[in-house]
């Protein structure tokens, strides 16, 4: 009998757990929250962030990161859990976990190495793009210089070839 009462118990659990289970737009809204929580201290720790350019930075800064749930946010469905991910640099990043009505997000101090980490990448690609523009103009700035000496080549060619008919003119 009390093998039955421990089953029912865990099957009526199990059962709880699946009618519960948070949706995606639960843990983009918790995930919104951390985001603003984190914002707000990193802002207002900083002297940009008193005032309107504080609250510009941090509507743009929450906006972002909005739309780049919108667009990434994967909610992977366990039946009685679920969880978040989001890809970056070709990796599965875990983002929260939803378990009996509730979101569990990652902490501040993950958030802060994770928006490091894309800034850096940010920055690298941004790096990478002026480097590119660097090399197509050495590549171009030689090119030009090329047909320059090719062009200077081809007169002194047809200096010579005047040259050589005149001598033969006066011989």
């Amino acid at each position: 009998m009390k093998k039955l009462l421990a089953l029912v118990a865990l099957l009526l659990f199990a059962v709880i757990m699946i009618l519960t289970v948070p949706d995606k737009a639960a843990h983009k809204e918790a995930m919104m929250r951390a985001v603003s929580e984190y914002v707000d201290e990193e802002v207002d720790g900083r002297p940009i962030g008193n005032g309107i350019l504080g609250t510009i930075s941090k509507g743009i800064v929450t906006k972002t990161v909005e739309t780049a749930l919108n667009l990434k946010l994967r909610v992977n469905n366990y039946y009685l859990w679920n969880t978040t991910y989001v890809r970056l640099k070709g990796k599965d990043q875990l983002l929260s976990v939803g378990l009996l009505g509730h979101v569990f997000t990652f902490d501040k101090q993950m958030l802060r190495e994770k928006l490091e980490e894309s800034l850096k990448v940010k920055e690298e690609e941004a790096s990478e793009k002026v480097q590119a523009r660097q090399s197509k103009r050495e590549l171009r700035k030689l090119k030009r210089e090329q047909r320059r000496q090719e062009r200077k080549l081809r007169r002194e060619e047809r200096k010579r070839k005047r040259e050589a008919r005149r001598a033969e003119h006066e011989a």
